[in-house]
């Protein structure tokens, strides 16, 4: 089995990015939805940027943007990657994806078609984000993960909602995701990282790994 890649969302500040990029964290998730706890500037953000090192990816969260809006940041910060955590059709996605790798996010309920996934030919990698209706972006609520793991069999699924040290280990060896995401199950306050919990939930994923 390949590596899961750790995720952690809803970077605030170069202290949390860096005590992330120590932890062992993959990608960092800069979240610019306006209305999001965890929402930062991009003066913020250009100023954490430049301190991640090249194996660590910068992935922007939007919700509802329009394509020049994203592909705007995505120049002046140099994003590896963007998140579309909205109600996004596949034609705006294609139309991103021509720039940049996408990850198309979707809240997760029991009866979810997985048929769906088809309709986004473009997207690199789809994140399965709990349900909670009428919220956009991490609810913190578990996912269903009885369907992702259907999907990870045929698709790159990245595993958001309701992680945290005590399930994620059991989480990677169920659903055997090509990534997990987590931002509420590692801080001490919305927008704020716990660098300890941090740590221990990185290990709990390579700890899931070898099961």
């Amino acid at each position: 089995m390949t590596m899961v890649r750790v995720k952690i969302c809803g970077i605030t500040n170069a202290a949390d990015a860096l005590a992330a990029i120590d932890a062992g964290a993959n990608l960092l998730g800069f979240n610019f939805y306006a209305k999001s706890p965890r929402r930062i500037s991009e003066a913020e953000a250009a100023k954490i940027r430049p301190q991640l090192p090249k194996k660590v990816e910068a992935v922007g969260i939007f919700v509802n943007s329009t394509p020049a809006e994203v592909g705007e940041l995505r120049k002046s910060l140099k994003l590896d990657a963007v998140q579309l955590h909205g109600d996004e059709p596949p034609e705006t996605v294609a139309e991103i994806a021509e720039s940049v790798q996408v990850i198309k996010a979707f809240r997760i309920e029991e009866d979810f078609p997985l048929a769906t996934l088809d309709e986004y030919p473009s997207a690199f990698a789809f994140l399965f984000d709990a349900a909670h209706t009428g919220q956009y972006g991490g609810t913190g609520h578990a996912t269903d993960w009885d369907a992702a793991r259907q999907a990870a069999l045929s698709h790159r699924i990245i595993l958001a909602g309701g992680l945290k040290v005590e399930n994620v280990a059991a989480a990677v060896r169920i659903v055997r995701p090509y990534a997990v995401d987590v931002a509420s199950g590692v801080e001490s306050k919305p927008g704020k990282k716990d660098h300890g919990r941090l740590r221990e939930f990185i290990q709990e994923v390579r700890r899931g790994e070898r099961k």
